[in-house]
């Protein structure tokens, strides 16, 4: 292996993966904390899909670095902590506190910190980070249910996570190129500086940060960054131009969506899914029980499964999701949701759903784990960071789209079964 990568989440995982694919490099998605003997997988990258964004800080920690140390095992040249583009974090961490932790791994005491992600209108200028033209904390994030985001100023956000000092690589840096990337990343090393926030308002700007890191041991960010990364393997002569990285196996069956994500993005994905689709909204504030719920999907799916796709979601906007958490707090909030999308997903597999799309990074992360997925092989992208994917370890041959809640254009719902069938 040549790159391997430690996600904070399952759909972030996703998103690198397809980043890393469309570069060239077979990509193997691993579901959880590989096992000390689990086999390598025969692929140029793998990356290790976690679900530590909101776990206990120190739980994150250990599964990270044990998640490093079996990379390392396995023989990876360089390493990616990938994050969301949205810098999702809390006041104490994780994103700090983990890099912190990879950092004193392996040894480095430097590493590169840039979420950004153009072609999904992420954006970090003068250590700012926008979502389109909005500050990141004006854009909704304000409002997240688990990671709210109420400072846009990435320097000073990392800053109060880390014991480590923060510099800015601004944007007039950027512009000139890989060589002055690199050369102020050096300078701010030298001042004893661990991280360096890194502007970047285009692809041209990844590019070229991914070219100035090719020697660095870690790698953060979010899946943008990584874009550059397989030029710099094909041009060390570790990875040949070209092929095929995207092939997967054809499945048939039924197709559904799952949506437990809340993000603007994902409601108004199901607010275009409304006007083709078959849809269930469920009611988590007027049936807050697992059971109950489960059994309404159920119920309403019994007659509705075929040519098709179905939505089920209980996806819900700011209001109605605070109202949810006053009465269950915000943990039992989110497992509420999480475990009886993951229950029904299992359900949906059981009456031959074999390709299922899941919005919402939390909600991918229990439905894999119910489903008994073991590591996904990934496929081509139906928008910019959300491929398919080939399921293994679950009891039958499933294709799977994971995708972070923000991602997708408003028709995704239906575009990602039109590209299976293209």
């Amino acid at each position: 292996m040549l790159l391997g990568a430690i996600a904070d989440d399952f759909t972030g995982a996703t998103d690198l993966c397809s980043m890393l694919v469309r570069g060239g490099m077979r990509t193997v998605q691993l579901i959880g904390l590989p096992r000390p003997n689990d086999p390598v997988p025969d692929a140029d990258a793998v990356v290790v899909a976690l679900k530590s964004r909101t776990a206990p800080v120190r739980l994150a920690v250990d599964e990270s670095v044990a998640a490093l140390a079996w990379l390392r095992a396995a023989g990876c040249r360089q390493f990616f902590f990938k994050y969301c583009s949205t810098f999702d974090s809390t006041e104490e961490g994780n994103i700090g506190p983990v890099a912190d932790a990879l950092i004193a791994a392996l040894g480095c005491g430097f590493a590169l910190a840039c979420p950004a992600f153009p072609a999904n209108a992420r954006s970090v200028y003068q250590g700012y980070l926008f979502v389109g033209g909005t500050l990141l904390n004006e854009s909704g994030m304000e409002h997240h249910p688990l990671t709210p985001m109420t400072d846009a100023n990435l320097v000073r956000v990392l800053s109060r996570q880390t014991d480590g000092t923060v510099g800015l690589v601004p944007y007039a840096t950027v512009e000139q190129g890989a060589m002055a990337i690199r050369q102020a990343m050096t300078a701010l090393k030298e001042q004893g500086r661990r991280y360096a926030i890194i502007d970047a308002v285009s692809d041209t700007h990844l590019l070229a940060i991914g070219e100035a890191a090719e020697h660095h041991p870690l790698i953060t960010g979010g899946s943008g960054v990584a874009m550059g990364l397989p030029a710099n393997f094909v041009r060390a002569g570790h990875l040949p131009p070209g092929g095929d990285a995207a092939s997967l196996p054809a499945v048939t069956g039924h197709a559904a969506v799952l949506a437990g994500s809340c993000s603007r993005a994902t409601l108004a994905q199901l607010g275009a899914a409304r006007e083709t689709l078959p849809v269930l909204q469920l009611d988590p504030i007027g049936q807050p029980d697992i059971g109950r719920m489960v059994a309404t999907a159920q119920e309403w799916m019994a007659d509705k499964l075929g040519a098709t796709p179905i939505v089920i979601a209980a996806s819900a906007p700011p209001d109605k999701v605070a109202t949810l958490q006053r009465m269950l707090g915000r943990d039992g909030a989110g497992a509420l949701i999480e475990q009886t999308l993951a229950l029904i997903a299992e359900d949906l597999v059981m009456r031959g759903v074999r390709r299922l799309v899941v919005a919402g990074g939390e909600t991918a992360g229990t439905v894999v784990s119910r489903l008994g997925v073991r590591s996904l092989h990934i496929g081509a992208e139906i928008d910019p960071g959300v491929p398919w994917t080939y399921a293994e370890g679950g009891a039958s041959p499933l294709l799977l789209a994971l995708k972070s809640g923000n991602f997708g254009a408003r028709d995704f719902f239906t575009k990602a079964f039109e590209v299976l069938n293209d």
